[in-house]
């Protein structure tokens, strides 16, 4: 298991970018359908890794509490030597409600998680609705539990929510993830 850090390729205040990914349930979806929210958290993450296993009910736990936030997982270890990453494992997943986020979405190609900058499993970024669009407002780790084995005593990202709800602006400097690698395939 190789340990990485994220380090973003966005910056506060820019625009998420577009894609269309197919979900567990079939369908695709993308940013838009999401507008109905006033927060989207993205999180490039995946079903093997144990330091995004250790945030499953934590996600599911934020997915459940607000009313005005969409939490969206994105898995990008489309690669054939990790089948446990696999969309078929994805689906398994959903259906035990071991994952219960409101939309659970397969990077297949991989261009997602690079145009995003995501580089480890977890990788949150939460965006706020400005002007139908959404932005960034923060990138970082979910809580202050550095391995799958803490227990976490600061939300990070769920004050951060509580903060777009409120309409304030988030105090809290963007913290880097700590995961697994992505698992990209060779070019």
């Amino acid at each position: 298991m190789t340990l990485k850090e994220s380090d973003s390729e966005l910056d506060r205040g820019d625009t998420a970018p577009d894609f269309e990914l197919r979900g567990t349930d079939g369908e695709h979806y993308s940013p838009a359908d999401f507008a109905d929210n006033d927060a989207l958290l993205i999180v490039f993450t995946c079903n093997h890794c144990p330091y995004a296993q250790a945030k499953f009910d934590h996600l599911n736990e934020l997915s459940d509490a607000f009313d005005d936030a969409a939490v969206v997982g994105i898995n990008p270890n489309a690669n054939t030597e990790y089948p446990d990453d696999s969309y078929e494992n994805m689906v398994e997943l959903v259906a035990d409600e071991t994952i219960d986020y409101d939309a659970y979405l397969y990077d297949e190609t991989q261009n997602v998680a690079r145009e995003y900058g995501a580089v480890c499993t977890p990788d949150p970024f939460l965006f706020r609705r400005v002007d139908d669009e959404w932005v960034l407002a923060y990138h970082g780790r979910l809580d202050d539990a550095l391995d799958p084995d803490s227990e976490p005593t600061e939300f990070y990202v769920e004050e951060a929510i509580e903060s777009i709800l409120a309409g304030e602006e988030i105090e809290h400097p963007d913290r880097p993830s700590r995961g697994c690698s992505i698992k990209w395939r060779e070019e």
